[in-house]
């Protein structure tokens, strides 16, 4: 699969890079964190990360002083499993270097997306970038299998948390899968195990398989 870097102009749909933030006080923190051995894990909100000063610039800057969370989501990953997409653009900055697979939202037809829509882009470390609400992304996947991946993601506040109880009004309501949180699985993800909205066909990439 060709991995695109997130400079290329292919890159413009999906979001930005944000200049000036200054992100090794972060990645310190987040490299104090142990990678699990297999897998990857997620946790919305880590006081560790909320008590560097890029919480604050993120928040007032970034968000324009709207409440938000900052978390990360760190393992091994090659391979694409689910896509998602919330209501506002997400921070992702990276410890390491790594992959993000996306798609587009428009993209989607009858609550389907064929992944051979999806697009490889890299992302070195510690650069600050923005992906867009209309862009479906999930974990990222390791760019060295040795290193694994720790990647900050700063959302607005809640996000991620536990899925709000609702009455199903419109087919997008399907797809709710936790607060702020459209799921979209692969039909051999653990999400579709656990009952997510299978809204993904063809090859469930693996990078390791590219």
């Amino acid at each position: 699969m060709n991995i695109i870097p997130i400079t290329d102009p292919a890159f413009v749909p999906y979001g930005k890079i944000l200049e000036g933030y200054d992100t090794a006080e972060l990645i310190a923190a987040m490299n104090r964190i142990a990678l699990p051995e297999t897998g990857t894990a997620y946790e919305p909100g880590i006081d560790s990360l909320e008590a560097c000063g890029i919480f604050r610039q993120l928040r007032d800057n970034a968000y324009g002083g709207m409440p938000i969370e900052l978390g990360m989501c760190w393992g091994h990953n090659t391979r694409l499993n689910c896509l998602e997409y919330h209501r506002d653009s997400e921070l992702n900055i990276g410890a390491q270097d790594l992959i993000l697979l996306l798609a587009r939202i428009e993209e989607i037809e009858n609550g389907v997306l064929d992944t051979s829509k999806v697009k490889a882009f890299f992302v070195p470390k510690g650069v600050t970038v923005e992906i867009y609400a209309t862009t479906l992304h999930y974990a990222p996947c390791h760019a060295d299998a040795k290193e694994g991946f720790r990647m900050a993601v700063a959302l607005p506040k809640g996000t991620n948390t536990e899925k709000p109880s609702i009455a199903r009004i419109g087919p997008e309501d399907r797809l709710l899968w936790a607060r702020n949180k459209w799921l979209l699985a692969h039909p051999e993800s653990d999400e579709a195990e656990k009952g997510a909205y299978i809204g993904l066909v063809g090859k469930n990439i693996d990078l390791a398989k590219a």
